[in-house]
């Protein structure tokens, strides 16, 4: 494994055609840059939706995948119009507010209530329709943070349930605290749902300094009037696409070693950290293993579409190659921002644990520590998870992943050039052990 090593550290001077891009330790940053800055944001199904697949398919090519190819799938087009939140009475102030994805708009003059706030998704689910009915419910629950983002499934579930909960207490509109840890005054979005026996009331979420804000007001005057407005717009279905590449095994070309990111982003930022550096990372992880010598299993650079909304793609993806699903020897995904890469997370069978000892020894040098055998392998890969593949988590650094997830913020000069160098290194080893071995994973 230290020739892998070698190599990553190395600087190589072999270029593409008519591409800046070269096959070196820097790659995963060059190709997240060329994403952020000649696509940017890129919301599943819109036209730079597209523009980015293309542009995937495009460099797939350039970095010499042995076939290169879209799966397409229809999904629901969500587009978001002007929002603006107000404190009509008796504090006029304006808030920093945005919708979350998939909300209704509110009629166009907007919707002027007073709030009943509450502590949790938890709390609203126990409460009497007449503190509620008429109003803008308000949840304003925090997130704390740590290195493995443990705390985001103790608050999305308002985000994701707020607006059902809320429509069955009759509440007009709901907001949320943002489901993130900036301190920083940018609102945070992210995918809603509704229920098809529960009415649709528009949803949106406000930063967490104005979240702050709105509680003092609330302490001072619990009558507090918002004025809500959004013109957002649900144009019907659409369709968007899988990108896919591969690199031929030499010896055994019909299992599959899957590595992947997702191409689509929320429209507020670049979609730098979530997940352009996920794309970076696993494309430029196939292109030098390539460069190194043919693997002997295939190598499958998956890059998913529309994650943002619902994991859409991963399920297109699994439903179409369901059949072929136990040829899949492994897993994994890069959805978690550009941090170090400190601990590796294994989900194999008992008899290949020693295997997963082994890597990890080999990832040591990268300071990377042994975790457990529980991993998820990512949000994509979850699905296939379920399916029965084995899978790894190369966790992340994610301390301050949530103060940029979602919001404007999420940006290029987010990104640390030396610790995404360390990701490369790390998911060509994984991936190069993988396959180029033998070893069954689920056993």
């Amino acid at each position: 494994m230290k020739l892998w090593l070698t190599t990553i550290t190395a600087v190589l001077s072999l270029q593409l055609n008519a591409s800046e891009l070269k096959l070196d330790n820097n790659l995963a940053y060059q190709l997240t840059e060329s994403l952020t800055v000649e696509v940017g944001q890129r919301l599943a199904g819109s036209e730079a939706d597209a523009r980015a697949v293309a542009w995937a398919e495009q460099k797939f090519k350039q970095l010499g995948y042995d076939k290169v190819w879209t799966e397409p799938f229809t999904m629901q087009y969500w587009q978001r119009g002007q929002a603006s939140l107000t404190v009509s009475a008796p504090f006029h102030q304006s808030l920093v507010v945005t919708a979350l994805g998939g909300s209704i708009g509110t009629p166009f003059d907007g919707i002027n209530a007073q709030v009943a706030m509450f502590d949790s998704l938890e709390q609203l689910k126990q409460a009497d329709t007449a503190d509620v009915k008429d109003k803008i419910v308000f949840i304003n629950k925090s997130m704390g943070k740590d290195k493995l983002g443990t705390f985001y499934g103790s608050v999305v579930g308002a985000r994701a349930q707020g607006a059902v909960e809320a429509a069955k207490l009759g509440a007009k509109a709901i907001i949320i605290r943002s489901v993130g840890t900036s301190i920083n005054r940018f609102a945070h979005t992210g995918i809603m749902r509704y229920s098809d026996d529960v009415a649709r009331i528009p949803a949106a979420a406000v930063s967490v300094p104005d979240a702050i804000q709105l509680e003092k007001m609330l302490s001072r005057q619990p009558e507090l009037t918002l004025q809500l407005q959004m013109q957002n717009k649900l144009p019907g279905e659409v369709v968007s696409h899988n990108v896919i590449a591969e690199i031929t095994g030499s010896k055994r070309p019909d299992e599959i070693v899957l590595i992947s990111a997702h191409i689509d982003s929320w429209d507020e930022g670049t979609g730098a950290l979530d997940d352009g550096a996920g794309v970076g990372i696993v494309m430029a992880t196939g292109a030098l293993l390539k460069q190194q010598g043919r693997p002997e299993r295939t190598v499958r650079v998956v890059l998913f579409g529309n994650e943002e909304g619902g994991l859409v793609g991963a399920r297109a993806y699994a439903a179409k190659h369901a059949a072929k699903l136990k040829q899949h020897v492994f897993a994994s995904e890069s959805d978690f921002g550009a941090g170090r890469i400190w601990r590796l997370d294994t989900g194999f069978g008992p008899n290949a644990l020693s295997f997963a000892k082994t890597l990890q020894q080999q990832l040591a040098a990268l300071g990377i520590e042994p975790g457990d055998n529980t991993a998820g392998g990512g949000p994509d890969v979850s699905v296939l998870k379920a399916q029965g593949v084995p899978v790894v988590s190369l966790q992340q650094d994610g301390t301050d992943y949530f103060d940029y997830h979602h919001t404007p913020n999420d940006t290029m000069d987010k990104i640390d050039p030396a610790a995404m160098q360390q990701n490369l290194a790390a998911w060509l080893i994984t991936t190069a052990a993988i396959s180029n071995s033998s070893i069954d994973l689920r056993q």
